[in-house]
């Protein structure tokens, strides 16, 4: 094989590897972006929220009066983990919930506790249903020494929970609020820094108005067959409500929240949030008489350092493969696609001066020398002069 066989062949090559650099870069940017930009499988995580509120104190439940007390010490918790169904498309996440007073030792300091599960898309976050998986569930109250495996009720979720969408928008969403049972608007509030990392700030009011008045708060959806949580008849006396001490009054129980969520728009994954919530028994939902839970917490410090980690390792992930990754081959493609062109063409002028070398003479001289020529049939020689007779010695004859 020729020097000029080689060169053409290895050009082809060249130009081969940055066509085919340039068609990954465009399948990175076109079509793994869809498959890399999903929820992760393997979430388990838990977010601690602290701050204070006014709450019931359980133990006066045997008490001659309810007892409320005020500014105590409360902690929210959520524990999230993945479970079945999960696949390439959906995932399903179980997220026990707890709100207790931290002032208080085990039952005596719980004043909610649910475990919510939603399957969602992994690229929406959206609440998704099917013919054998209702959206979601939620489990029924157990006591602390029930042995019982738990059991569920089914519970259709809607619009988003627990989680954003990746690449979250500057818009309204409905979020889900598993207490109330149904979806409400999480309200788009502008742009926000949380430990170096750009936010978007969403807004989201249960049972309130934009100015924080209560206008239309939820009847609470008890999980008990009997409504006991929920529906609650005592003397007068008892609730610390005026009138006769032996009148037998109901109240049930309602519920309003507000939520803020700081969320980042890249993974749709919530960095920090505070939560308002509020729960009491009236007469009238729009007239509390006593107060079940009237808490604010906001997330901890280390919850949102953890958060905006796993939202800084989502998006290093999906930047890689959408931007790092194609801009990379794009470069390298359009490099290479280059350097096999420039020695294609000087594979053919090696080819066509191997064929006839008077073709390269003329300007680009392949096998020229520096340009100089030495053409041996035109070379000078030195001729010596030959002797003429007269200069022969006398004594030799002619």
């Amino acid at each position: 094989m020729n020097r000029a066989v080689a060169l053409r062949i290895a050009a082809c090559g060249l130009m081969g590897l940055g066509a085919a650099l340039l068609i990954a870069a465009l399948l990175l940017t076109t079509y793994t972006k869809g498959k890399i930009a999903k929820i992760p499988l393997n979430l388990d995580t838990t977010l601690v929220s602290e701050g204070t509120g006014t709450a019931f104190d359980p133990a006066s439940l045997s008490a001659e009066k309810f007892s409320v007390d005020r500014n105590v010490p409360v902690a929210m918790q959520q524990q999230m983990s993945v479970e079945s169904p999960s696949n390439a498309e959906v995932v399903t996440l179980q997220v026990g919930t707890s709100l207790r007073r931290t002032d208080r030792q085990q039952d005596t300091g719980l004043l909610l506790a649910m475990v919510d599960t939603v399957t969602m898309n992994r690229s929406t976050a959206l609440a998704v249903s099917s013919d054998n998986n209702p959206g979601g569930s939620v489990q029924k109250p157990r006591g602390m020494e029930d042995q019982k495996p738990p059991t569920s009720v089914a519970l259709p979720h809607e619009g988003l929970t627990y989680r954003f969408p990746f690449d979250t928008e500057k818009k309204t969403y409905q979020m889900f609020d598993p207490i109330a049972q149904k979806p409400f608007d999480a309200n788009y509030d502008g742009e926000e820094d949380v430990n170096g990392l750009t936010t978007y700030r969403f807004t989201q009011n249960v049972g309130y108005d934009a100015d924080g008045k209560l206008v239309e708060p939820v009847k609470y959806a008890s999980l008990y067959e009997d409504d006991v949580d929920s529906t609650v008849k005592a003397r007068a006396s008892v609730w610390g409500v005026p009138g006769e001490p032996d009148e037998e009054i109901t109240m049930n129980r309602y519920y309003a929240a507000q939520r803020t969520f700081w969320v980042d728009p890249v993974s749709g994954t919530i960095v920090k949030a505070t939560d308002h919530g509020y729960q009491y028994y009236a007469r009238d939902p729009l007239k509390p008489e006593v107060t079940y839970v009237d808490y604010k917490v906001t997330s901890s410090e280390s919850t949102i350092e953890s958060q905006v980690a796993s939202a800084r390792d989502e998006r290093d992930r999906v930047s890689l493969w959408s931007r790092v990754l194609p801009i990379t081959f794009t470069a390298l493609g359009l490099v290479t696609l280059i350097g096999g062109a420039l020695l294609a063409s000087f594979a053919l002028r090696a080819e066509s001066t191997l064929i006839d070398p008077g073709l390269d003479t003329a300007d680009h001289g392949f096998f020229d020398t520096q340009g100089i020529q030495v053409p041996g049939a035109e070379a000078k020689t030195e001729k010596l002069p030959a002797q003429r007779p007269s200069d022969l010695p006398p004594d030799r004859p002619v």
